[in-house]
């Protein structure tokens, strides 16, 4: 569509600006718009024109001219003036330059003047003397005219007019001294990258013109036009959109309102609804008006301002995304509907102000735009602090320029074609190589772009592109990322990656390295990936190795069979001894998450030991060692024992890790905990496993066991703070080992209430029946009881134990469910069927034979016992367990004995026990076991049920004020003021408070104080 700038200009009318309804406004405003009182912010250039036709009308005129940037209203100035020159009984000339207008010369005073023209002069070569005369002719004419009544000229878009009919114009302003005529010429002045010709006036003496600049709206002004236009209850937020797409300038402003009031008319949206937001693409905005002005913006700066402001558009989508205050945009969406990585193609410009010595990134980044657009730097620079003070452009937080709105970068983006902008990104990702740029830099280029000859895109000559030069560097960047712990931008670069032609070896490494990403975080868990890398394994480690990783996926994914059909279909491997061992190891792995299947994997393993006891590995050995530890036929000793000396034998390297791993499992049982922590460390900093090694989780695993026994319930809440639910975890089956500490460690901290919110969209009957689903229910069977559900907790220790039974699970060293339900069905009354427990959790216990489980045994026998000999078994369960760091089992033991001495008539001996508990509790911020130790003490008559030292009862009354506060969000000096404390005296309480509530963070206090409120222990 044909647009004109002087269609579109501010208008000067009531007519011209009358508000439509605002969806948001559902009355017609009942101000009259801003149009009413004339050009907005105008007055000095009004008053300038009223001075200036007042010297023509009394006989010396001048010339006038009106100098400001495309759409800031000067043809409506130019509409003002012949008003007023009309109503004062002037003679009116109007014309109107244009670039579509033919070149001759002295075109445009021709027409000015309606003056009839000689065909030879008009094609008559400049300075000649045909010009001359036809010149002198029109000089004539326009003193013929002033000579009749006094003149006033108005000139629209000077800058665009023929040469000859600019210099009859200037000449003509040094006669106008003495003549009953005035001059009035806009010209188009902004800082265009393409350095303009000189002005009108530029050789004009300052008494023969008077210059005047048109600056941009005020946000005021804007605003004012903006609720004239949709209403004066329109939103703050749509205000600001509005204030900040128009960028002050009447023409964009105006357009964007006539959109608006098009797209949203009245009647739209319900009033009563909730406020529409203002759009954010220009797709949006219908009939298009403000693209088509932006469009037009655009073609008036010349071609390379046109490359450039694109080129700043396009690259916006790759600055640092932390400093844009928040605002998402559609730049974040790439080719193929790609999210983008924060960062990506500017991760070298970091936030914030350079410090001392160092670049500025803007100025790097303006410097990066000239020279990958091959326009003048300075040029450059230049133009981009002209749009700043114009209000198109902005600063982001590190100094980098942006587009004032989402709308306006859409606009001027609008119309590019997507090969121009991919070439660009092509240059970009060069360019970035070239000066060293990071790898995530050049690669933020890449992921805009398409693979060469997709969609029938080519490259230019020298770009990045071009199979390995574009892998090697997404590749690099991918990698750099996984360092930086970034995972979703590190999958953004090996998806891309995969687009371009790769060897099969190289392709088949890059889905195993996507894979291992989207193994925790997509529903998928790699498992796509995982199987197009093992069908491009040729060489048979390559296919055992991937067929590992994929069997691993699946068996965390509740497929355990379809884990070992994947290794099944790997075929014979009698030619390579190792990987089948290797094979065999990863298939007793697997064959945890299904009882049936572990079972028949170890017996089938057990007989190949028997049969060739030369084939099985150490690394085998130890499975078969750690199964029959679980199913309570070797002692501790025997156990540990057995696996030093396979940890001392030769291993082959790929089955050395999963040694590692059945060692500190065992270890951890053996109560060796030093042994187990040490053994972790060597699998995970020793060995490259990826979390698709099935040991990755086991080591993991073990770590978790091993803090849990030594009762580091606050290190368990940090560590699985962000390793819960994988995206591959339906939300009611997202049972984990993790899971199930985290739920016994929120419920030995007094935090019950959050550990039921966490576990209460699980469906155990949905769940995948693995050893991890037993431990689940042990962990809230734990939970249960802590709130004072026996019952419930009961039922929940019961089917625990029946599905542990089924795994040829009966010892108590995994979980000890049958002590648990025997405290259950003590506080339930049913002692003969506790005791039974108790005793069968005992006689594993001996056989075992470590202090952890012979004293929780002899402690739950003791109980449910009774009597004298129950207090014999109690006092022995505390002399096994003090001394041996396990205060987590020592606080119980010392709390049931001491009862039992209470009720045996003996508080004096119960409350040295007692306070020992209590304070050994309070040590560790047991808080479930320190208020058990408080009652126990109540109940022995002692004094000390106030002088808590952890948890929300510890709490001082200032300490409980200022924890709350902060809680809300109140930084310390707000609770300084709010309180009239000092800072410091806030630090203080916040310190103790944060120490008694076993938390480091600030925002853990809200969890933390509302778990108290809502169960209190």
């Amino acid at each position: 569509m044909a647009y004109h700038e002087t269609d579109h200009e501010i208008g000067v009318t009531v007519e011209s600006i009358r508000p439509r309804h605002h969806p948001l406004d559902s009355a017609t405003p009942s101000v009259p718009g801003p149009g009413s009182a004339g050009l907005l912010e105008r007055d000095d250039a009004l008053e300038l024109l009223a001075a200036e036709t007042d010297r023509a009308l009394n006989g010396s005129g001048r010339l006038v001219l009106f100098r400001a940037p495309t759409g800031t209203g000067r043809s409506a100035l130019l509409e003002v003036a012949a008003q007023q020159g009309a109503k004062l009984g002037m003679q009116v000339l109007r014309a109107h330059a244009s670039a579509d207008c033919p070149g001759a010369p002295l075109a445009l005073v021709q027409r000015l003047l309606a003056a009839e023209s000689d065909p030879g002069d008009l094609h008559s070569a400049p300075q000649t003397p045909k010009l001359s005369r036809h010149s002198s002719r029109l000089w004539r004419l326009l003193c013929g005219y002033a000579a009749v009544s006094p003149l006033l000229i108005t000139v629209d878009d000077v800058h665009l007019a023929d040469q000859a009919s600019r210099n009859w114009l200037t000449e003509a302003a040094r006669r106008l001294t003495g003549m009953p005529v005035l001059m009035v010429v806009t010209e188009r002045g902004q800082y265009d990258i393409t350095p303009p010709r000189a002005g009108l006036a530029y050789t004009l003496p300052p008494d023969t013109v008077r210059m005047h600049a048109l600056a941009p709206l005020s946000r005021a002004a804007a605003a004012e036009l903006v609720r004239g236009a949709l209403g004066p209850d329109t939103s703050d937020a749509w205000l600001d959109g509005c204030v900040r797409a128009g960028a002050g300038n009447p023409l964009l402003l105006r357009s964007l309102l006539d959109d608006l009031r098009a797209a949203f008319p009245y009647g739209a949206s319900d009033s009563s609804g909730p406020e529409p937001r203002l759009p954010e693409r220009c797709a949006e905005l219908y009939p298009g008006a403000f693209v088509a002005a932006v469009s037009w913006w655009l073609k008036s700066t010349g071609h390379e301002s046109t490359l450039v402001a694109r080129a700043l558009a396009e690259l916006e989508g790759s600055a640092p995304q932390q400093c844009d205050e928040g605002r998402q945009e559609d730049s974040e969406q790439g080719v193929g509907g790609r999210r983008f990585p924060d960062g990506a193609g500017t991760s070298d410009l970091r936030p914030g102000a350079a410090g001392p010595g160092e670049p500025d990134p803007g100025l790097d980044f303006v410097d990066f735009l000239a020279e990958l657009t091959g326009a003048d730097p300075d040029r450059v620079a230049g133009w981009v602090a002209a749009m700043i003070r114009l209000g198109l452009l902005r600063r982001s937080g590190t100094g980098v320029p942006r587009f004032a709105h989402p709308l306006l970068r859409g606009a001027v983006l609008d119309g590019w074609p997507r090969s121009h902008r991919q070439s660009l990104h092509h240059r970009a990702a060069e360019l970035r190589r070239r000066r060293g740029d990071g790898a995530e830099a050049v690669a933020g280029h890449l992921l805009r772009t398409s693979p060469a000859g997709a969609d029938g895109g080519t490259e230019p000559p020298g770009a990045a592109g071009g199979g390995g030069p574009v892998d090697r560097a997404l590749l690099d960047a991918a990698a750099e990322a996984s360092r930086a712990g970034r995972t979703g931008a590190a999958a953004l670069y090996l998806r891309r990656a995969l687009d371009e032609p790769l060897p099969r070896e190289r392709r088949s490494a890059v889905l195993t390295e996507l894979g291992e990403l989207e193994f925790t975080t997509q529903r998928t868990g790699g498992i796509p990936r995982l199987a197009e890398a093992l069908r491009l394994q040729e060489q048979p480690r390559g296919r055992v190795l991937a067929a590992v990783n994929l069997g691993n996926a699946l068996a965390n994914q509740g497929r355990p069979h379809a884990a070992l059909d994947v290794l099944r279909d790997l075929g014979p491997l009698d030619a390579e001894p190792v990987l089948a061992r290797t094979v065999q190891t990863a298939s007793a792995f697997f064959s945890d998450h299904d009882p049936e299947i572990r079972r028949a994997v170890h017996t089938r393993l057990r007989e190949r030991a028997e049969q060739s006891p030369d084939w099985i590995s150490p690394a085998l050995r130890a499975l078969l060692i750690r199964y029959r530890a679980a199913a309570g036929a070797l002692s501790a000793a025997s156990a540990v024992e057995q696996i030093r000396q396979l940890l001392a034998a030769p291993e082959d390297p790929l089955l050395v890790p999963y040694l590692l791993a059945t060692a500190a499992a065992v270890a951890q049982w053996a109560d060796a905990p030093d042994d187990a922590e040490r053994l972790v460390r060597a699998g995970l900093t020793e060995h490259w496993l990826t979390p698709l090694h099935p040991v990755h989780r086991s080591l993991l695993d073990s770590r978790a066991d091993t803090a849990a026994a030594r009762g580091q319930y606050q290190w368990l809440l940090e560590e699985t703070a962000d390793k819960l639910r994988t995206p591959a975890d339906a939300a009611r089956t997202g049972v984990s080992n993790l899971l199930a500490h985290r739920v016994i460690a929120l419920a030995e901290r007094g935090r019950a209430a959050e550990a039921e919110r966490l576990i209460a969209d699980i469906d155990v009957e949905e769940a995948n029946d693995s050893w991890e689903l037993n431990r689940f229910l042990y962990a809230r069977g734990v939970l249960r009881a802590s709130v004072g559900d026996p019952a419930g907790a009961l039922a929940d220790f019961r089917e625990c134990g029946r599905r542990q039974l089924g795994r040829d699970v009966e010892s108590l060293v995994i979980t000890p469910w049958r002590s648990a339900a025997a405290e259950c069905l003590l506080l339930l009354g049913e002692t003969p069927q506790a005791l039974a427990l108790a005793e069968e959790d005992s006689r594993y216990a001996a056989a075992w034979g470590t202090p952890r489980v012979r004293g929780r045994a002899l402690r739950v026998l003791g109980a449910a016992t009774g009597g004298r000999r129950g207090l014999e078994l109690t006092a022995e369960a505390v002399g096994i367990l003090r001394g041996t760091s396990l205060d987590i089992e020592l606080i119980p033991a010392l709390v049931t004995h001491g009862l039992q001495l209470t009720a045996a008539g003996q508080p004096r001996r119960a409350r040295p026990l007692l306070r020992e508990a209590a304070t050994a509790a309070e040590r560790l911020g047991a808080i479930r076991l320190s208020s058990s130790a408080e009652r126990a003490l109540r109940a022995s008559g002692s004094r000390r049920w106030n002088t808590s030292l952890t948890g929300p009862d510890s709490l001082t009354a200032g300490e409980r004020r200022i924890a709350a506060l902060a809680a809300d969000g109140r930084t310390n000096a707000e609770i300084s003021e709010l309180l009239h404390l000092a800072l410091r005296t806030v630090e203080t309480h916040l310190t103790s408070t944060y120490r008694k509530l076993g938390i480091r963070r600030r925002v853990d206090l809200r969890a933390v104080l509302s778990s108290d409120a809502e169960d209190p222990v």
